[in-house]
């Protein structure tokens, strides 16, 4: 703001001497008594400090003396109004400038200061110049801060103190002096020069608006104090906070012009309220949809519970994202792990729900469960009180029944479970720094479209990112880094797992994860998981190792490609089904690809294997398998086979075996290297008509010999004197007790070696 506010208007008032009908003796107002042809004032024409002056007697306890015409009071303008005076005879009173303060409709605005500093006259004939500063701002050296109410002012002066004195006034000057409290070329407005008070109580929410709307491309100010703001405000200009703002819950800031975390710390005076603000105002439909951290740590007291902190959002499913910072943990009693017993009612009809739950209330959404009959990874995704039930990320392998059960409900930096549906939320560039202190995100029941990107997650306690329903729908994990916070216990002994899937179509990509329990639990189809590196290796000598990645859907269409998988098994199951013993009409295992893999393990124990089929019922079979063009190693010792099943629950039934591709495979340390179709040559030293050909489970899971694509004699078949045999054998697949043998039947007993192609599984 700058004296070409006030360059049109006319402020200063008429001389004394032009006539007193222009002065009224109370507040300046139409109607009032003028001091023309009043018995104690009169003009002087010629006083000898003064010139032309009026000279009055004061005879009121309170003598006043207003300009009739109307002085505008603008925002962000400074007016000084001063007038010189000296008493001339009798009891010399005190001096002071005064005003009446009043609206556009010209009604008095009260509870104002209408006065300044009073000046006690020294002596007779001693001048003294009174003045003050009049402006809508309240600040240092404003005499009379009238507010943004107050448009106009009859300005003058009181005379105060004993009456009977004489004494002359020269003309009362308005100036503006703008300049002197704004300098005329600074590019920003003060929110004190549009009525903000800065108390902490009163509402300044208009006057932020009104300096916002008068910054017209400069910045605003916000000075030292605590301004509260009752309703939701938008800042369309920067803003430069030296003080604080404080507003409800449901109000939401939004800096439209500088929308990143230092500012909303700095509107706020913390970092963990202004990541709250930022993202509220984040989830709003304003102009931005990148909330920058700056680079700046973030040191977390308390979880980011998404649906407190935006109170009423329900569904937001613009592209929003959180970049370029680190969150910290703060040790505290709010980062706690709360846990739950309760019994409660499971039927394989009502795959997704549990009934007549006990304690019902203390449970709380986002819990993880355990129990018997339940899998990895299973979380309350809803609940309802009223009836009693809660819905669950995935069924219960455990068949009907009433059961006791666990609630385990982790801490997470962001949780957004307590908001039903978000979609396309980002974290990119962002450093969870967990300290073993709390879990990663926790993502809300429904939504889709989520990314990770170029992030980094050291040490979450128990979890990194989480999906409790179907957020995780085509979610993206690109080129970050997470640490497990129990790597440094035996393999076995771990419980962090990184992240769950629930949904489909889930992209893994160029990550690398640092010993988990589990890098990933995955249900769902259709995923892709490429050029990562997973390692679960410990110090342990013949040591155990975990699954990293766990496939619980049977149809999985899932491609591992590219990956680097260090002392951890790829494990698929069927746990997260309601009835896991294969039924007509339900489809096989089938559809898992592993290609390009570098599959690495050392001091493991020897039944250790990288590719594990997990049933949790009987009757399965394995119909659509590749694994092709993989290089299985192992150092230090040997392992007895790369692929087996883990008949805890149930084995495979090897006889409905379908489209199982195991070739083009390196293998390194592995006593019994497998392959379908597997290349057998058999030698032959004693004729016999007969041959038994083993294939001394070669074959992947100890499959049977279903097939013989091929054979052919390498080298001369003889008969038993030495003559030349051409006839071939004819086939019988399916021999011995494994049903792995094959048997050749030749025309006459022979003697030779025959190569052969058999398979353990049928064409489709």
């Amino acid at each position: 703001m700058n004296i070409a506010i006030t360059a049109g208007l006319q402020l200063m008032p008429p001389g004394f001497s032009a006539g007193l009908d222009a002065w009224s003796q109370a507040n300046g107002l139409s109607g009032e008594a003028t001091w023309a042809n009043a018995p104690n004032a009169a003009i002087v024409p010629a006083d000898q400090d003064f010139g032309a002056c009026l000279e009055i007697v004061k005879q009121e306890n309170v003598t006043r003396i207003r300009f009739t015409g109307e002085t505008p009071i603008l925002p962000g303008t400074y007016l000084r109004v001063s007038a010189r005076v000296k008493g001339i005879a009798g009891n010399l009173p005190s001096v002071r400038i005064a005003g009446w303060p009043g609206t556009a409709q010209r009604q008095r605005v009260t509870g104002l200061p209408e006065a300044g500093p009073a000046v006690a006259l020294p002596g007779y004939g001693a001048v003294v110049e009174v003045s003050a500063i009049v402006a809508t701002a309240t600040r240092q050296g404003v005499n009379m801060g009238w507010g943004p109410a107050a448009t106009l002012g009859h300005m003058g002066l009181d005379l105060t103190g004993p009456n009977g004195g004489a004494i002359r006034i020269e003309n009362l000057r308005i100036e503006d002096v703008t300049a002197a409290f704004v300098p005329a070329m600074i590019d920003w407005v003060d929110v004190r020069d549009y009525g903000a008070i800065g108390d902490g109580v009163t509402d300044d929410r208009t006057a932020f608006q009104r300096a916002d709307a008068a910054a017209a491309g400069g910045q605003v100010l916000v000075p030292a104090g605590t301004y509260y703001i009752g309703g939701n405000l938008t800042m369309n200009e920067p803003v430069r906070f030296t003080g604080t703002l404080r507003m409800p819950r449901s109000a939401r800031l939004g800096l439209r012009r500088n929308f990143d975390l230092p500012s909303y710390a700095d509107a706020f005076g913390d970092e963990t309220e202004g990541m709250k603000r930022g993202l509220q105002a984040l989830l709003d439909y304003s102009d931005h949809n990148i909330f920058d951290l700056c680079g700046r740590k973030v040191d977390l007291t308390e979880p980011l519970v998404i649906g407190e902190l935006a109170p009423g959002l329900t569904q937001f499913s613009a592209r929003r994202v959180v970049a370029n910072g680190q969150i910290g943990i703060v040790d505290g009693p709010e980062w706690a792990t709360r846990t739950v017993n309760s019994t409660a009612t499971y039927d394989p009809a009502r795959a997704e729900e549990l009934r007549n739950v006990a304690q019902i209330t203390a449970i709380e959404v986002g819990s993880r469960l355990t129990g018997p009959g339940v899998g990895r990874e299973v979380y309350v995704r809803a609940k309802n009180v009223a009836t009693g039930t809660l819905t669950l990320s995935q069924p219960l392998y455990g068949g009907a029944g009433t059961r006791s059960y666990g609630f385990l409900r982790y801490r997470y930096a962001f949780d957004f479970s307590t908001v039903p549906q978000v979609d396309r939320f980002y974290f990119m560039n962002v450093d969870f720094g967990l300290d073993g202190l709390a879990s990663g995100v926790m993502l809300p029941p429904q939504g889709g479209l989520w990314s990770f990107r170029d992030c980094f997650v050291t040490r979450p306690k128990d979890r990194a990112i989480t999906s409790i329903g179907e957020a995780c729908q085509g979610m993206l994990i690109d080129r970050c880094e997470f640490m497990a916070d129990d790597m440094d216990r035996p393999a076995q002994d771990r419980t962090s797992v990184c992240l769950n899937v629930n949904a489909n179509d889930v992209k893994i990509r160029d990550n690398r994860f640092v010993r988990f329990g589990h890098f990933c639990v995955a249900a769902g189809t259709g995923h892709l998981i490429t050029g990562n590196h997973w390692f679960q290796g410990d110090s342990q000598n013949s040591g155990l190792r975990t699954a990293g990645l766990v496939l619980t859907g049977r149809n999985a269409q899932v491609t591992v490609t590219g990956n680097y998988i260090d002392n951890a098994t790829v494990e698929w199951t069927n746990e997260h089904h309601p009835v896991p013993n294969w039924a007509a009409g339900q489809p096989p295992f089938g559809g898992l690809t592993l290609t390009g893999n570098t599959f690495l393990c050392s001091h493991t124990a020897a039944n250790f294997s990288w590719i594990v089929i997990k049933p949790y019922g009987a009757g399965h079979s394995l119909q659509g398998l590749t694994v092709m063009g993989n290089v299985f190693k192992s150092l230090y010792a040997q392992i007895d086979r790369v692929e087996r099943v883990d008949t805890s629950f149930a084995n495979l039934d090897v006889g409905k075996m379908r489209n199982v591709r195991f070739e083009g495979n390196t293998f390194n340390g592995v006593k019994i290297p497998t392959a379908n179709p597997l290349t057998v040559s058999h030698a032959q030293n004693t004729a016999s008509a007969r041959w038994v050909v083993t294939t001394d489970g070669a074959l992947p899971f100890n499959g049977q010999s279903m097939r013989v694509e091929s054979i052919v004699a390498q080298g001369t078949v003889q008969t038993g004197g030495g003559a030349r045999n051409t006839d071939l054998p004819s086939v019988s697949i399916g021999h011995g007790s494994g049903k792995n043998q094959v048997i050749l039947d030749f025309s006459q007993a022979v003697r030779g070696t025959m190569g052969l192609k058999i398979r353990m599984d049928q064409p489709e």
